[in-house]
């Protein structure tokens, strides 16, 4: 009777005790084109408002954000929905030229030093349990971010945010002088080859503090408040040291994708480059996490989507299987904002395949096919995605189509894409018609250089190449394809490209087709890369992942023959654009 009790008063206590409370700080200047997405992610969080306080201070500001603050504040206050709502706004005067956005002076460090300190305190004085400061440029697309972060239970952690590029929120060494050391580990914590709760000597711009552990007290963005400071004068760095000379530790969580941050402007830039790299930020978005959605009374914020082009292709296709509406929901968001106008090419889906319908076909498999890694017949995946691109080919020629862009629909761009595309076209037009194919996407699978294009800063002559995750053909190569006849002696077409620009190991296979061969190069540093990879979460291969072909006698006309060369591994990578699968 005593330990029903017991378990019962348990059970009582349990479903009474509230949530954390959470002080929520953000700093604000210049951030109009962030705010919407900003607030918008802000907004979705699923932890109790009712236990939240929000901190906002904006001050120097050259465009509208403090009318999106105001405006968003008015709303908040009128559904009374967080607990509390601070704000410490100051409008524009004469003094905003003294606050440079883009370079960072001691006086501004001064600065923001004294603004973190000062939230940080008003937090202690809330009697808040957490302290949670973010920027306006971190971007928290999963909704449960805070009460994973307070699970860890640690004094001071911070969620993994990628950027478009290798920046984020966190280093993983700190030089003698206490500034960023490049280390191996980072991007092993950056790439989530190493899922966990990682000990870092910093993170920054979006962090969450215990302030219910006493340690938290020697927590400080203030040198002056930093017992035995001897550091930069610099809030991130300050904060950090803080710790470490308390002996504290800091950590970056990245066993969950919460979001993603925006690259810091440098010196040489101005804020109106800010907005590609917005742009940027949005897609890499939406490759591990959901697209960005607007608060609809923060639309008439947004900047305005660039006019739809085809960047100077005759067409620009995008292949995507009927079933994968995700994939296409977010290449259609990745080209609105990119201001690409596409044509949906639905795949062949080797799912809906059988026997039946490569007999009606006329599909044989290369007699000596066997695949490298398995040694196994053709996939029905695979053979989906060589009719795909064979039907792109087709149309090429049916509808005399010069050049073209062809995308697969599970790819994320690089920053700047459609400027380094316009970079490469305008040298591409220069060659004249001495090229067939270019890869801006593609996996490599040698381990020594590819030479350059004579005269070129940006092209290689491409070497033995898989995926086609996204390349340009011209007319010439599309008739060069069809003519080698590749239906009745089918390969994966990531085997039958290097097979047509004589750039395969296995001679056996190349010796099967004898004509016209392409000229094929690649862009590098690559423009494409793929949304995930092999053994990743959230990897799946619609061409792998098929049936294989078991009637062999069927497929080739004689019994499959397992004599064949030995093909580099595919998981091997070197040279120029090369990039290593996890």
């Amino acid at each position: 009777m005593r330990r029903l009790f017991a378990l019962i008063l348990c059970h009582l206590v349990n479903t009474t005790t509230k949530p954390p409370s959470v002080f929520i700080s953000v700093l604000v200047r210049n951030k109009a084109h962030t705010l919407p997405y900003f607030i918008s992610c802000l907004e979705s969080l699923n932890y109790p408002k009712n236990r939240t306080i929000l901190h906002l201070r904006s001050d120097h500001n050259q465009d509208n954000s403090l009318d999106i603050l105001r405006g968003w504040v008015d709303r908040l206050s009128e559904e009374q929905s967080y607990h509390k709502i601070i704000t410490d706004f100051v409008g524009c005067d004469a003094t905003c030229a003294e606050f440079p956005e883009v370079s960072w002076t001691d006086e501004r460090f001064i600065y923001i030093i004294q603004l973190r300190q000062k939230a940080l305190e008003l937090a202690r004085l809330s009697f808040a349990d957490f302290f949670f400061s973010i920027d306006a440029d971190a971007f928290l697309t999963n909704p449960s971010t805070l009460e994973h972060l307070m699970g860890t239970e640690s004094l001071v952690v911070a969620p993994l945010l990628p950027s478009a590029g290798l920046y984020s929120n966190f280093w993983a060494g700190m030089t003698e002088s206490f500034y960023y050391k490049r280390t191996e580990e980072y991007r092993w914590i950056l790439d989530r080859k190493m899922v966990g709760v990682h000990e870092v000597p910093m993170v920054h711009s979006c962090v969450l503090v215990d302030l219910r552990q006493e340690e938290s007290d020697l927590l400080a963005y203030d040198p002056a408040k930093v017992k035995e400071y001897n550091g930069p004068v610099d809030d991130m760095i300050v904060f950090a040291l803080s710790a470490r000379l308390s002996a504290q530790k800091l950590y970056v969580d990245n066993r969950e994708h919460y979001g993603v941050i925006m690259l810091p402007l440098d010196e040489k830039q101005e804020l109106k480059d800010d907005l590609p790299m917005l742009v940027s930020t949005l897609l890499e978005a939406t490759v591990k996490g959901p697209i960005i959605k607007v608060l609809p009374s923060l639309d008439s914020h947004i900047q305005q989507l660039p006019s739809k082009s085809k960047l100077g292709f005759d067409e620009i296709f995008m292949v995507n299987l009927e079933r994968r509406q995700d994939r296409h929901d977010r290449m259609m968001y990745n080209f609105d904002n990119l201001g690409i106008s596409y044509k949906l090419v639905p795949a062949v889906d080797g799912r809906k395949m059988d026997e039946t319908f490569l007999a009606e076909k006329g599909i044989t498999m290369l007699p000596q096919f066997s695949e490298p890694f398995h040694g196994r017949a053709l996939t029905y995946g695979e053979i989906g995605c060589f009719l795909s691109h064979y039907q792109l080919w087709q149309r090429m020629v049916d509808e005399n189509l010069e050049t073209v862009l062809i995308l697969e629909d599970d790819i994320k761009f690089e920053p700047y894409f459609v400027e380094k595309l316009e970079y490469l076209k305008k040298e591409l037009v220069q060659l004249g018609d001495s090229w067939d194919l270019v890869y801006i996407g593609r996996k490599i699978l040698h381990n020594s250089e590819e030479p350059w294009l004579e005269g070129s800063e940006q092209l290689v002559r491409v070497d033995y190449t898989y995926w086609t995750l996204a390349y340009i053909l011209t007319l010439r190569g599309a008739k060069t394809l069809l003519a080698a006849e590749p239906l009745n002696k089918m390969v994966p077409v990531d085997e039958f490209l290097p097979i047509m620009y004589n750039r395969h190991p296995n001679k056996t296979w190349v010796e099967q087709f004898p004509g016209q061969k392409l000229s094929a190069l690649s862009v590098h540093p690559l423009l494409v890369f793929p949304t995930h990879y092999t053994g990743e979460h959230g990897y799946f291969s619609d061409t792998e992942d098929t049936s294989v072909i078991t009637d062999m006698e069927l497929l080739t006309g004689k019994e499959g023959s397992s004599d064949r060369e030995v093909v580099p591994d595919k998981g091997s990578c070197g040279g120029p654009g090369c990039k290593d699968e996890l």
